[in-house]
């Protein structure tokens, strides 16, 4: 469609062509746009040249597309975020709604193929164009812009009027840094910013330097949503307010620092992991929010099917061996081991953990920092714990061959071990651990189960639908079709509840193996992740797919999710 609009007759011509306007009337409209800026559509209609709805209709005939009244038109909020309203302005467009993957923008300017391309790259959507007019379309965006602008404003005044109080602040070792960096605003923007997310229920804020602009986004639900653009000129001091408050050196601008910050909400105190680096454009800051009131440790509640819940609670209770989760970045790892531990945190056992960092303080728990900088590795860790007389050992993530072998050795004298490693599922964190260099035998007697696990985003039950599939789609997401008519599928709408995303809240995928007697042979013959997975399903466990389509006909999650997540 771009392609074609290119090479489309000019609107001047197109009006003139259609006996709207004379040529001495383009000529005094194209005069008027050129002093004072303004697009001539604008410029015609604030003249009283033409009627706007004049020069909709005649678009939408030339190029076949819907024209629409803007003035009868309400947009959502959550529709305008997809487009900055820097972009909006510039490219003289307004998002009017969403509909699965395909975003409707309004144009005055239909045959503009490289906005569209534009709106394509920096939405990640696909745009269908419609046609509005001129005058209107700046009025609505201006109106609309302001509006969300405002709405920040009240947002930040309302978060301001709370009681929020950094619990730890640093020393400022760089007054002129320091001065610019307590400025009120500045303070006021950054409480702003961490209350809102908090609120929000955000796991990740990320503030980003460009050359032209400064953004920032929240990580909700697993996906990233665009909430900010401060004034650039704020980009030195919002960066030094961050840093004093995690502790960090505000005249270092070349290397990546890792710090923390504990804010006191009323009576919660929240801690956030803080991680900046140097990008070309200034200093990139992503801040972790580890907020204990929303860390659920029940296991029974994060989705495990019947057997798998079983088979885990009967590995850790066992008194030595192994259990370790797999998973990507993010997947949840930690908290399944924190909910592990404190199913056996009991005032019987010495519970030792090494982790990198400690993401939460849990009462009855050693929990040890690594720090590979002074020679605190998770290898020199987990060699102290042994002469620390401990039950329970847990050790955040096993990276190499010194690791692996303390850990199997621990395992193997009585101790139960608790790890992560990040391989795609499972079966094939047994061929990893072996292709580290543990012996095969080693890691058939040591291991008692593997849980490979993935977050996905739950449908929002304030807008859910059932909804179908054509054949073909179901093929493209690995599905048998006899099966396929089976099962029920959902989606979310999208409502004022979920932000128009259509999901709310995450869930779990998990594949839990449980190291049967089978199993350990064929791990002492080097059975091959195939031979190994293929024992494990006919032994009854669910793979990763299996457990993401019984959620999708249960209704938790969408099947994109599942296919976005999981292989066949």
């Amino acid at each position: 469609m771009a392609t074609a609009a290119k090479t489309a007759p000019r609107l001047g011509d197109l009006l003139v062509k259609e006996g709207l306007i004379s040529p001495d009337q383009l000529n005094e409209a194209l005069s008027e746009g050129r002093s004072t800026g303004m697009r001539l559509g604008y410029c015609l209609v604030k003249m009283g040249m033409v009627q706007e709805v004049e020069i909709t209709k005649m678009l939408a005939r030339q190029f076949r597309l819907p024209a629409v009244d803007l003035s009868r038109f309400e947009v959502n909020e959550a529709i305008l975020k997809l487009v900055p309203s820097d972009v909006a302005v510039k490219h003289h467009v307004l998002p009017l709604k969403r509909e699965g993957r395909t975003l409707t923008v309004a144009m005055a300017d239909p045959k503009d193929g490289a906005t569209i391309d534009d709106l394509k790259f920096i939405t990640r959507y696909d745009i269908f164009p419609v046609i509005a007019g001129d005058y209107t379309l700046k009025n609505q965006i201006e109106k609309y812009y302001e509006q969300t602008e405002a709405q920040l404003e009240n947002i930040l005044k309302d978060i301001e009027e709370e009681d929020v109080e950094v619990v730890e602040d640093a020393d400022d070792d760089d007054q002129g840094a320091g001065d610019l960096a307590d400025d009120a605003p500045v303070v006021k923007l950054i409480n702003g910013i961490l209350t809102d997310a908090v609120k929000r229920g955000v796991s990740d804020i990320h503030i980003e330097p460009f050359e032209h602009e400064y953004r920032v986004r929240y990580r909700l639900d697993g996906a990233l949503m665009e909430v900010m653009q401060p004034p650039v000129k704020l980009k030195a001091a919002i960066t030094s307010r961050v840093k004093i408050m995690s502790s960090l050196n505000i005249a270092e601008r070349r290397v990546p620092q890792d710090g923390r910050i504990k804010l006191k909400m009323g009576k919660k105190v929240i801690d956030f992991r803080v991680s900046t680096l140097p990008v070309i454009f200034g200093e990139k800051i992503v801040m972790r929010i580890l907020d204990k009131g929303n860390l659920t440790l029940d296991l029974k509640t994060f989705g495990f099917a019947p057997k798998a819940e079983k088979d885990l609670l009967r590995a850790i209770a066992n008194p030595f061996g192994m259990c370790l989760v797999t998973g990507p970045t993010g997947s949840g790892k930690t908290t399944t081991l924190y909910s592990c531990l404190s199913q056996v945190n009991n005032i019987d056992v010495n519970i030792m953990t090494a982790e990198d960092p400690v993401e939460y303080n849990i009462h009855g728990i050693n929990q040890v920092l690594v720090r590979n900088e002074v020679g605190m590795t998770f290898a020199a860790a987990l060699k102290a714990f042994l002469r620390q007389d401990p039950n329970i050992i847990m050790v955040g993530e096993i990276r190499d061959i010194e690791t692996g072998g303390i850990a199997i050795k621990a395992a193997l004298t009585g101790h139960m071990v608790l790890s992560t490693l990040h391989t795609n599922d499972a079966p094939s964190t047994i061929t990893r651990m072996i292709d580290m260099g543990i012996e095969p035998f080693n890691v058939s007697s040591a291991v008692n189960i593997i849980v490979a696990q993935r977050l996905i985003r739950r449908i929002c039950k304030s807008c859910k639908v059932e909804r179908t599939y054509e054949d073909d789609e179901l093929l493209a997401a690995g599905l048998d079709l006899e099966e396929a008519r089976k099962m029920k599928f959902y989606k979310g709408e999208g409502c004022d509840e979920c932000g128009n995303s259509g999901y709310k809240g995450r869930a779990g995928l998990y594949e839990v193996m449980d190291i049967s007697p089978k199993i350990r042979q064929m791990i002492l013959r080097g059975a091959s992740t195939d031979e190994l997975s293929e024992l494990a399903v006919e032994e009854g466990m669910l793979t990763l797919r299996m457990d993401g389509l019984n959620k999708v006909n249960d209704g938790i999650t969408s099947l994109e999710e599942v296919a976005k997540e999981t292989a066949e």
